[in-house]
């Protein structure tokens, strides 16, 4: 299978480059970057590859996509991508509800899997916490994230996510008829991820947690994803990690 990454310089890129590089059974079909990094023209894994901008030709070099850049950069790739069938599996985070549109309109034309933490577990975890939300409604909950020191101060994906959970299980609290689940903010040094969701119950609290040691977490969770969609020759449209589950 031949992959392309798309923010082939980030974290999480750079993770996946290695691991596909490592992998007897895939092909490292481009390692795109933005047009100002600092990576542009260097060699990939001292191969013939070497990390360079995408433009219209991405199409034809590869088999499967996996981008985890900016949602800007994002919203570029789907339209140089074009009518293209190519799957694509995005880890990237932060869209607007209008950016969230776009990329909708976008899986009329070929697969895309979409998720907020393709850590292996996470997906578990979150069934977890919808089923404690649901048996224990009357809970005072929140969520509290810690990232490494240069993550943005904003909440991640993966938190509102955890906080829309919780407040889908539980009847409204406030007086325009939504739930609130606060979400609590900590960056610390080269911390992963961590995520924690609190219950309180007066007289008793109850907390689940969900740590991610290494990049690798994401990145392998992310090739599955690319294998799942290529493998199976799913159909145009937007699928989740659930859809993967299902099988």
């Amino acid at each position: 299978m031949r992959i392309s990454i798309y923010g082939a310089s980030g974290r999480v890129g750079t993770r996946l480059v290695s691991l596909i590089l490592e992998t007897p059974q895939l092909d490292l079909a481009g390692a795109l970057v933005s047009p100002d990094s600092p990576r542009l023209g260097e060699p990939v894994g001292g191969g013939g590859l070497v990390y360079r901008p995408a433009d219209s030709s991405i199409n034809a070099r590869a088999d499967v996509m996996i981008d985890f850049s900016t949602p800007a950069a994002s919203l570029t790739l789907q339209e140089m991508l074009g009518d293209s069938p190519m799957p694509v599996v995005i880890g990237t985070t932060g869209f607007t509800d209008e950016e969230k549109a776009q990329l909708v309109a976008s899986a009329r034309f070929r697969p895309m899997l979409v998720a907020e933490n393709f850590a292996i577990g996470f997906e578990s975890f979150v069934a977890a916490i919808a089923k404690l939300a649901r048996r224990e409604p009357q809970a005072g909950a929140s969520v509290r994230e810690v990232y490494h020191a240069r993550k943005k101060r904003s909440p991640s994906g993966t938190s509102r996510r955890l906080a829309r959970i919780v407040a889908e299980q539980a009847p409204p609290v406030d007086r325009f008829g939504e739930k609130e689940v606060p979400i609590i903010i900590s960056r610390k040094g080269q911390t992963v991820g961590m995520n924690v969701v609190r219950f309180d119950l007066g007289s008793t609290e109850i907390e689940i947690g969900f740590t991610v040691h290494s990049l690798a977490a994401y990145a392998e969770g992310a090739l599955s994803a690319a294998r799942w969609l290529v493998e199976e020759a799913r159909e145009p449209g937007l699928y989740t990690l659930q859809d993967m589950r299902k099988d």
